[in-house]
């Protein structure tokens, strides 16, 4: 297990939600800093019955 965060990107649009490597380190500009970090998209799966959800990042 690696230590990360999710990032939520974006005013008014909607996008994928990112994985990003490394603890957060806060950005007076832009919230957190990005910037030569590894970000790997967020795939979530539900369970029909139920409603369970399971979160993976899974980069290349």
């Amino acid at each position: 297990m690696a230590e990360g965060f999710v990032v939520d990107n974006g005013y008014g649009t909607k996008t994928v939600s990112n994985w990003v490597e490394g603890a957060p380190v806060k950005s007076f500009w832009t919230g957190v800093k990005l910037r030569g970090r590894r970000q790997v998209p967020i795939q979530t799966w539900r369970c029909g019955r139920c409603g369970y959800l399971e979160s993976y990042a899974r980069g290349q």
